[in-house]
């Protein structure tokens, strides 16, 4: 064991404040639980019944619990808050770092010598790893892992990804209704997260990549025995952790956070990755930019044939070697020196990882796609970057040119898009603004916009979209997000008029508007519009949109960055 444990400074003594605190915890314990000895583990879990992808954490936990109490620790249940995706309004990406904050202030504020995080739902990892940084007392992750596969009419259903798709077709006249919502009982077969390459699915990787969970287990199927096996594993580990002094700090290095944007472009990753990795490593004090998502994993190839930039899903990559033996594919690309919470290098797990269906992992040398990571593309309409998923976009538009067609917020396009005397065609760039993180806020998954039904019924399914918003791992197109700064910051975009002509060129990494910077100049002068969100008066909204930062650096609040440690100097008891 370590010479001395955090949770000593609440239970060692024989003062009234040692009594106390060793009392109220007793309640059937053993009488070595609190002697110096035993490590206590937190089990911080994101299990909440609306949070549908975590709603079976609970079990997770109870054999996390064992590995813990098999490892010489005392585990507790520690339940945090927990955010669903498809539940939660105006979006989850408004409360993830609310989650960040409560859950660090309860990391640092109990009697806590290691941390279990276990998360799925798609804001529930980066939140977890978030705090965690900030505490930095020894973590590991817990990935919940994706559903199993459910079928419509003898189709597999990527969920998600054919949500959108059946839901395109469905206005495009190619499906009735009737046909689209049959489907809905077939999205979810089972327990767990989004079974394509979503959001879930990438942070659960991206965890792996940066070494915070133990090697092999993120992929896992939910429903698989072996999620329950590995989860009482993690519980052991923890207690080994605590015990080296083995913390987050010590894991996740700027080396760490490259491997894991190698990774996201390996496997096709989402979007989204790119805001959380971020706000993770502006958490550690570690200087990442988007100049290195570009740098790192722009041109490293696409290996994993899953949707949306595939077709196949996430239990099919399990079967066929898991996230292992795809980055073995990739090993040369990655930085050696990163541990992972084993303490051994994330490389030396990539040995002798067979790859055993190559329609599902492609071989390095004839991959799904070539250099298809995430690019970073900058110009006159997003100076601090705006970010594009070639992998996912229809190639023959990543170079394009053509006339914006602009909707100043999500309800201004909902109301217009179908309209017959829209002036658009499948040339127009369709361009949303006040969606970024200050001017929705909290930057909702409205960037993969939904096309025009006059042009939807001439066969149209893409069209080049930017904006200031997300979009859902699980979407697909040609989509520009995260324009920075946004437009409610003053950034260009809410200086675009309909008919501006928009240039995108993702080989050149360049996006921009024909306007000389004399009518920029006038044009902010005088605000494009006033259907800018009103700023919120109290709450959580007040002070999210008084402190968020902007996209490009994370859009965690500006008071968060940098870790406080895990010192409380005051006792009240």
């Amino acid at each position: 064991m370590v010479n001395h444990l955090r949770s000593a400074d609440w239970y060692q003594g024989t003062d009234r404040n040692a009594y106390i605190h060793r009392a109220w915890m007793r309640r059937g314990l053993p009488e070595d639980a609190f002697d110096g000895t035993r490590p206590q583990i937190a089990i911080a879990n994101t299990a909440s019944d609306l949070t549908p992808c975590n709603m079976h954490l609970n079990e997770v936990a109870e054999s996390v619990k064992q590995g813990v109490w098999a490892g010489g620790g005392v585990p507790y249940n520690l339940p945090v808050v927990s955010l669903g995706e498809t539940q939660v309004k105006p979006t989850a990406m408004l409360w993830r770092n609310m989650a960040a904050m409560a859950m660090e202030e309860m990391f640092r504020a109990n009697p806590i010598d290691g941390l279990v995080l276990l998360g799925g739902c798609d804001k529930t990892i980066p939140a977890l790893l978030m705090a965690a940084a900030s505490v930095d007392i020894p973590a590991v992750v817990v990935p919940g892992g994706p559903m199993l596969t459910g079928h419509f009419r003898g189709q597999a259903l990527g969920c998600g990804t054919d949500v959108w798709r059946l839901s395109e077709e469905a206005r495009a006249g190619t499906i009735t209704n009737g046909e689209f919502l049959q489907s809905e009982q077939s999205m979810i077969r089972s327990k767990g997260h989004c079974n394509t390459m979503g959001t879930a699915s990438t942070m659960a990787i991206v965890a792996e990549a940066l070494g915070m969970t133990i090697p092999g287990f993120a992929g896992t199927p939910a429903a698989d025995a072996r999620l329950l096996s590995l989860s009482h594993d993690t519980g052991r580990l923890i207690v080994d952790m605590v015990a080296a002094g083995r913390k987050p700090s010590d894991i996740m290095t700027r080396e760490s956070f490259l491997n894991a944007i190698i990774a996201v472009a390996a496997v096709g990753g989402s979007t989204n990755s790119v805001v959380h990795l971020l706000a993770i490593a502006g958490r550690l004090g570690i200087d990442l930019t988007l100049d290195d998502f570009d740098a790192a994993g722009s041109r490293v190839p696409v290996l994993a044939n899953l949707q949306p930039s595939g077709t196949f899903l996430m239990d099919d990559l399990y079967r066929a070697g898991g996230v292992l033996a795809l980055l073995s594919q990739v090993k040369d690309l990655l930085h050696p020196e990163p541990i992972t919470v084993t303490g051994v290098p994330l490389v030396d797990y990539l040995v002798d990882r067979p790859v055993y269906d190559e329609t599902v992992i492609f071989p390095r040398e004839a991959p799904l796609m070539d250099d298809a990571g995430i690019a970073v593309l900058r110009g006159n309409l997003a100076p601090r970057g705006a970010i594009i998923k070639p992998a996912a976009a229809t190639p023959a538009l990543l170079q394009h040119v053509g006339p914006a067609v602009v909707f100043d917020s999500i309800e201004d396009l909902r109301a217009r898009i179908d309209d017959p005397d829209l002036d658009v065609t499948a040339d127009s760039v369709l361009v949303l603004r006040g969606c970024g993180p200050r001017g929705y806020p909290g930057m909702p998954e409205v960037g993969n916009m939904p096309l025009p039904r006059k042009l939807l019924e001439q066969g149209v399914r893409d069209m080049v979209r930017i904006s200031d918003a997300r979009m859902s791992g699980t979407a697909y197109g040609t989509v520009i997000l995260h324009a920075a700064p946004e437009a409610a910051a003053g950034g260009p975009l809410a200086f675009v008029r309909t008919g501006d002509i928009i240039r995108l060129d993702v080989t050149g990494r360049s996006l921009s508007f024909d306007v000389t910077d004399e009518e920029l100049q006038s044009r902010s002068r005088t605000p494009a519009s006033d259907a800018a969100y009103a700023a919120p008066v109290r709450g959580w909204e007040r002070l999210y949109v008084d402190h968020v930062m902007q996209a490009d650096t994370g859009a965690d609040l500006d008071f968060l960055v940098g870790a406080s440690g895990d010192k409380v100097s005051r006792e009240s008891h």
